[in-house]
């Protein structure tokens, strides 16, 4: 009987997971519209290689479950990410509507 612990070992190690850049605002526009678009981008890059992974593995490819696994969860944790990211862009706008001057 192996214990739960021992069978973390065949999840890989955590060096081998994708990279994520750094959000650098680009030089040809204003900083935060920048920022937004860059996290928009590895947002839609990890939800891209979590569908492909997925699919290669529906279709018996040479992958397996754990890093499947790991790149869809990463994906739905940057999409909530996101999700509340615009959910207090929207927040503030509505307050700032809602100002008299």
């Amino acid at each position: 009987m192996s214990s739960p612990i021992s069978s973390l070992g065949s999840i890989g190690n955590i060096s081998e997971l994708p990279k994520l850049q750094p959000l650098q605002p680009s030089s040809e526009e204003g900083g935060f519209s920048s920022v937004l678009k860059n996290a928009l981008q590895q947002v839609n890059v990890l939800n891209g290689g979590a569908e492909q992974q997925v699919g290669t593995l529906l279709k018996g490819g040479n992958t397996d479950m754990s890093s499947v696994m790991i790149a869809v969860e990463k994906a739905d944790v940057a999409f909530q990410l996101m999700m509340q990211v615009r959910n207090k862009i929207v927040s503030a706008y509505q307050d700032i509507e809602k100002m008299q001057f």
